[in-house]
């Protein structure tokens, strides 16, 4: 199993990845060994994740996620918006 994660930076930017270990991978990002993107944006916080049964499937989800808007992604680590873990795609969390 692998997760797609989000962390949101001490800048209020959000960062996407993915993990096997998602606190792991959160405290490599503290530790400032995680992606670039984070070092210089120190600390980081988990807001979301999503288990995924494939990195396949992971990889797809990933990138549907940096792919929307700021707005659609905060909507997504408050749980109005879910992401179907088998087809990739944003539906209402209604």
């Amino acid at each position: 199993m692998i997760f797609v994660y989000m962390v949101e930076c001490a800048d209020g930017t959000l960062y996407t990845g993915i993990a096997k270990d998602p606190e792991a991978r959160e405290a490599m990002h503290n530790a400032g060994r995680g992606a670039k993107y984070t070092r210089s944006r120190l600390p980081v916080r988990m807001v979301w994740q999503q288990q995924f049964a494939s990195e396949h499937l992971a990889r797809r989800a990933e990138v549907l996620i940096k792919q929307l808007s700021r707005q659609e992604k905060l909507r997504l680590a408050a749980g109005e918006v879910v992401l179907c873990d088998v087809c990739p795609r944003l539906f209402s969390g209604d």
